[in-house]
């Protein structure tokens, strides 16, 4: 007994349940998805979901665009999707090991809306310090030897998105008690 491919929907849920996505990240998913079903190689026989009444061969479908909007609108009807969870989910998740200008650049890459970034960022900006100690604690745990294991670590806190006032910072009172950064 053969099964079709499963519908738009439930590939959107499949998506979901393992983590929070925003609606752009989960519209292109789903755009790519249809894509790959209409472009089948033509040396492959067609398969179940060409032949389903619902599937992208089928005469009075709708464009795929459209589809996946009608998906998504449902999905954000009934709570399941979210831009503002999503940016929730991404920052808990990544918070602690990259700073808040990583964590922007990111909210943009999932397609978050600026505005919701900016205030979900706002509270990441607020234990920037603390993040980038822990972190450097984390890494590094002792004071740079020389110049360049300074630059090295310099680097390090700056490419995981922290600021360099709050970087320079960090290193240079590596050698200080943990207690002076709070």
């Amino acid at each position: 007994m053969a099964f079709g491919a499963p519908s738009l929907k439930a590939r959107a849920l499949r998506l979901l349940a393992q983590r929070e996505h925003s609606r752009a990240e989960l519209e292109r998913k789903l755009a790519r998805v249809l894509r790959n079903e209409i472009e089948a190689p033509a040396d492959r026989p067609p398969c179940a979901a060409a032949r389903q009444p619902d599937g992208p061969a089928a005469p009075d479908a709708a464009p795929a665009a459209e589809r996946i909007a009608q998906v998504l609108d449902e999905l954000a009807a009934h709570g399941l999707l979210s831009d503002a969870r999503a940016a929730e989910s991404l920052l808990a998740a990544r918070r602690g090991r990259l700073g808040p200008r990583r964590l922007e650049r990111e909210l943009q890459q999932r397609g978050i809306d600026p505005s919701l970034a900016g205030d979900t960022l706002h509270r990441s900006r607020e234990s920037e310090r603390r993040d980038a100690q822990t972190l450097w604690q984390r890494r590094f745990g002792a004071a740079p030897a020389d110049a360049r294991e300074h630059a090295r670590q310099v680097r390090f806190l700056i490419g995981r998105g922290f600021s360099a006032e709050v970087v320079q910072r960090v290193v240079s009172r590596a050698g200080d008690d943990a207690e002076s950064f709070d």
